[in-house]
């Protein structure tokens, strides 16, 4: 029988890149994308290292693609650990059809959790966020049900306010909440990775990344996409959500060259067609407090 390991490697690995830039006494350095990429596969592999039960969050967007595409030139080809989607069966046809093809061509071992009802959730959130509480609940649920004790999500400082407290390894109470003014401190590459048996840690080896570093990545690696985030008559979706609290917005970027050329120049922000992130201020706090993603 064939291990798991082994049977990974029949599916093809992002190939390493040689590092081809040469400084004024002719030795290799790394650019700025091998540096954000060299951080973020020491931060992957620490996770493995340390952390006996860990799955990679799949919400099937840019960001936890980069990730994905991370893991797979970590682990030379395999990723050792589940990929997980914590579904709410509300995403956009196009997001199924991507998750389906490269589960099975990234020879994924790929879990698929459902999200309760609406009814569940907080009643006072705002509507949308109310909605989005819903991958809270099913994440929770999980966590539970698998005992993971850490998962590896694709978020970045750089996405909104709260998130920008966030630290590479981040630890979760029992409950799955997080308490942002009791974070560990990280310096010099040195991360907390020991916690009570009751604590879960997230990890985000993307953290220090900006949303023009994911696409001048993509661009680079040559990472599949969902065409939702290329212009047709006009408009386009800058960040994929669910399909009933997800907007897209004005552009004529139908190619990743010009999505990388708009984000030079734009000040709108990158959620600005999530429909939660327009509801009271304090929502998208009290969801991230709770545990949502």
């Amino acid at each position: 029988m064939v291990d798991k390991a082994k049977r990974g490697l029949r599916y093809a690995a992002p190939r390493a890149r040689r590092v081809s830039h040469l400084n004024i006494a002719g030795l290799a350095y790394m650019d700025h994308l091998d540096q954000l990429e060299a951080e973020s596969i020491y931060i992957l592999r620490e996770a493995f290292a340390k952390l006996d039960n860990i799955a990679i969050l799949w919400s099937l967007g840019k960001d936890s693609n980069v990730v994905l595409w991370l893991a797979r030139k970590a682990f030379f080809g395999h990723v050792p650990f589940p990929v997980m989607h914590v579904d709410t069966e509300k995403k956009f046809p196009e997001m199924y059809a991507f998750r389906d093809r490269y589960a099975k061509e990234w020879g994924l071992n790929f879990i698929r959790e459902l999200c309760p009802p609406v009814e569940d959730t907080d009643p006072t959130l705002p509507p949308a966020s109310r909605s989005a509480a819903r991958k809270t609940l099913g994440l929770q649920a999980a966590v539970k049900k698998h005992g993971f004790n850490g998962l590896v999500a694709g978020i970045r400082r750089d996405e909104e306010a709260i998130r920008a407290k966030e630290r590479y390894f981040s630890p979760r109470g029992a409950d799955n909440s997080w308490n942002l003014k009791d974070q560990p401190p990280e310096f010099w590459n040195q991360y907390m990775t020991s916690f009570p048996k009751d604590v879960h840690v997230r990890v985000h080896p993307i953290l220090h990344w900006t949303e023009i570093d994911i696409w001048r990545y993509t661009k680079r690696e040559n990472i599949p996409l969902i065409d939702l985030y290329f212009s047709k008559n006009g408009k386009r979706y800058r960040s994929l959500g669910d399909q009933d609290i997800t907007n897209p917005i004005s552009s004529n970027a139908a190619t990743l060259d010009e999505i990388i050329e708009e984000l030079e120049t734009t000040r709108i922000p990158e959620r600005s067609g999530r429909a939660m992130d327009h509801e009271s201020e304090d929502a998208f706090e009290r969801l991230r407090a709770a545990g949502y993603l």
